[in-house]
């Protein structure tokens, strides 16, 4: 059976993503064969040690396949990137890979799509593919509000805390996942007990420091919350970053158990109050606020 098949890394899935792979299932279809992508684990960064001790991802491995397969593509190949398999180049990668091992009839090729060691352009990729015999097809970039849609700029709107502005990005709320740890207590004694988070993915892209409006999925239910990343200024030596939740209308005991939470705003930075008192009633403020202003909207969902 012949096979349509495009090649990325695929962080996050976002709308740009989901552009190309809509267009692959329909080439496919058109076709009558297979919709294929290919990708790759871990990122190239981290195995090149390209500023691989800052990079953070926006999906783990099985998120991303998720996510693809969820697009309606027929097969997600998953291939081990090393060392090794970084000295490959342009043409090796197009025989022997995606011809030689996965029959691949017909490429799509991204707008700043680029494989192999030689790090070809898209028009150069596209020439040798064409050499080998291969369709090849060709998609634009994709712009959402005036933004050129990346993993890279997604990544950086969440780093700087634009919460909003990722998610229109992305077409979804940006989410992330950990199990819930014993911390220091204090917030039930003032009224705002917190799940510490410990993250499962220990690469993962973290919202600036800041209180944030959430939903929060535990027990199988969702909840809204509000979420501080940060050093808590007030109350700790600001030597230990925490991820802590407060989860409304809950009061469950969930230590040691899986909690997601997904990002609808950011509310404010993170700061130092002259006492937990005056911690205590800002807090009563902020939940007041995301409670009526950003848990009232629905957004990407």
């Amino acid at each position: 059976m012949a096979v349509v098949a495009t090649i990325g890394f695929f962080d996050g899935v976002h709308s740009g993503h989901r552009q190309i792979l809509s267009s692959l299932v329909k080439a496919a279809r058109s076709r009558g064969a297979s919709s294929l992508v290919v990708t790759f684990w871990p990122h190239p960064r981290t195995i090149l040690q390209q500023d691989a001790r800052e990079f953070r991802l926006l999906t783990n491995i099985s998120e991303k396949v998720d996510m693809i397969r969820r697009a309606g593509v027929d097969d997600v190949k998953v291939l081990t990137f090393s060392k090794e398999f970084s000295r490959m180049n342009t043409e090796q990668f197009i025989r022997d890979v995606l011809i030689g091992k996965f029959s691949v009839t017909t490429l799509l090729v991204g707008y700043d799509n680029r494989m192999g060691s030689d790090l070809l352009s898209p028009d150069e990729t596209a020439s040798i593919a064409s050499s080998l015999s291969l369709e090849v097809l060709r998609c634009p970039s994709f712009e959402k509000d005036g933004v050129t849609v990346s993993s890279s700029v997604i990544r950086r709107a969440i780093a700087q805390g634009r919460m909003k502005e990722a998610s229109s990005l992305l077409g979804y709320n940006y989410s992330i996942s950990g199990v819930v740890v014993s911390g220091n207590r204090l917030g039930r004694t003032i009224g705002f007990p917190t799940a510490n988070m410990q993250l499962y993915d220990p690469l993962r892209q973290l919202p600036e420091c800041g209180v944030y409006g959430v939903k929060v999925k535990v027990l199988g239910k969702e909840y809204g919350g509000m979420t501080n990343i940060g050093v808590r200024p007030t109350v700790s030596d600001k030597s230990l970053l925490t991820i802590e939740t407060n989860i409304f209308d809950f009061d469950e005991d969930i230590y040691g158990l899986d909690i997601s939470v997904e990002f609808i705003d950011r509310v404010r930075d993170e700061r130092h109050f002259p006492s937990v008192a005056a911690l205590s009633e800002q807090l009563a403020g902020d939940r007041e606020f995301i409670r009526r202003e950003i848990l009232g909207r629905r957004i990407h969902k």
